[in-house]
């Protein structure tokens, strides 16, 4: 029997302000796959990623997934009065899993008592990956994860995506940064 699909796009078109980003694209992200979306600015990949979320809709064609989504973009969708590992217990017990080794993954356990706003804009990028690594979805977006890492957070982002994708899941990436997807399908608008 062959594994669910997680993502499936088909013929999918996305106009923005009167214009037309892209058309006609086709993607299928089957489990322990990959693609990174790659194109210069206003290229469309962040709406790419948004569609793919459900929280845009494709100007045409379909769009299906099966299981959760994990979206990590500009917005952190953390509470910034409380502390780091507070915020991100409040989506762990919604998720129905632990924060404990998302944190760690991401280099963030010494800071669980800091408010989130409080963070650098490094540390607020891996509090973001953070809460989709512990999110526990199989399918993970992510709109340019790199942005604001050091070499050690990219490291750890690359180990996590590793670990997403040896374990069954998917994930779909916009990026102006190489990510460590190696084998990753290309998506170039």
């Amino acid at each position: 029997m062959s594994e669910p699909t997680l993502l499936r796009m088909e013929r999918v078109a996305c106009l923005r302000g009167g214009r037309l980003l892209f058309e006609g694209l086709d993607l299928v992200l089957e489990r322990g796959e990959a693609a990174l979306v790659t194109g210069p600015n206003g290229a469309g990949k962040s709406s790419l990623i948004r569609i793919a979320a459900g929280l845009l809709r494709a100007s045409a064609g379909t769009v299906a997934r099966d299981g959760e989504a994990a979206l990590a973009d500009e917005g952190l969708a953390l509470d910034a009065k409380l502390p780091l590992g507070r915020a991100l217990a409040f989506w762990a017990r919604l998720d129905g899993t632990a924060p404990g080794a998302a944190m760690e993954a991401m280099g963030l356990t010494r800071l669980a008592a800091v408010p989130v706003r409080m963070l650098s804009t490094g540390q607020r990028k891996r509090a973001a990956l953070a809460r989709v690594i512990a999110s526990g979805a199989p399918l993970w977006l992510l709109d340019e994860p790199a942005n604001g890492l050091d070499t050690d957070g990219e490291q750890r982002l690359a180990a996590a995506m590793a670990n997403h994708l040896a374990g069954g899941g998917a994930i779909l990436a916009a990026s102006h940064q190489p990510l460590g997807l190696d084998g990753a399908k290309r998506v170039a608008l």
